[in-house]
């Protein structure tokens, strides 16, 4: 389920984050560490290169550019230093059009698109705590892609800096980027065929 790990209650920056085993993958939500192993399933995996083949396609020779997990995006609240930094995520695609916000180590701050593909475990993580987070620290468009259901979430910042109305696109259809303009997905083609 994508439950909170270590300490219940203790508080973690990415100073700590930074000095766990490389063979561990974890998330930070205000403090809170999340376990993200173990690996993901193999539809989880062929719809992360699809997609991401597709949008990296897509961006070649634009200023905007995508990354896959693992990536690290620290989401500050302010503007303390990347070690106080409580927030870090590792989406499993994100796009940056502002080119100022990729470190060597990762993105500080907002990306301008990131994609979570569901799981059992973290549905409601990426549903609640993710959406929640996203929208509250400006990313402007969140897409959430469901392997089972074979259908895609999507949300855009409207004008207030809220995710507006839900679109969900199901197998079969096409989905357009609000944010990165011309760019597509035909849901058949992500979905068909998976092993």
């Amino acid at each position: 389920m994508g439950n909170p790990a270590l300490q219940p209650g203790e508080h973690f920056t990415y100073r700590q984050y930074r000095t766990w085993p490389d063979d561990e993958r974890w998330e930070l939500i205000d403090g809170q560490a999340w376990n993200m192993s173990p690996a993901p399933l193999v539809a989880h995996q062929e719809i992360l290169g699809r997609l991401f083949n597709r949008l990296a396609s897509y961006l070649e020779g634009k200023p905007c550019k995508a990354f896959a997990a693992p990536f690290d995006v620290l989401l500050p609240a302010g503007e303390e230093d990347d070690d106080d930094v409580d927030t870090v995520v590792q989406p499993d695609i994100v796009v940056y059009c502002d080119r100022s916000k990729v470190t060597r180590r990762g993105g500080r701050g907002a990306p301008d698109f990131i994609v979570e593909i569901l799981s059992a475990r973290t549905a409601k993580k990426d549903f609640k705590e993710k959406y929640e987070l996203y929208e509250s620290r400006g990313v402007r468009e969140y897409w959430i892609v469901d392997p089972d259901g074979k259908n895609i979430h999507a949300w855009s910042l409207d004008s207030a800096g809220r995710y507006g109305e839900e679109t969900v696109v199901e197998d079969g259809a096409l989905l357009s980027s609000a944010v990165l303009s011309g760019f597509e997905i035909d849901t058949a083609k992500l979905f068909g065929d998976l092993w």
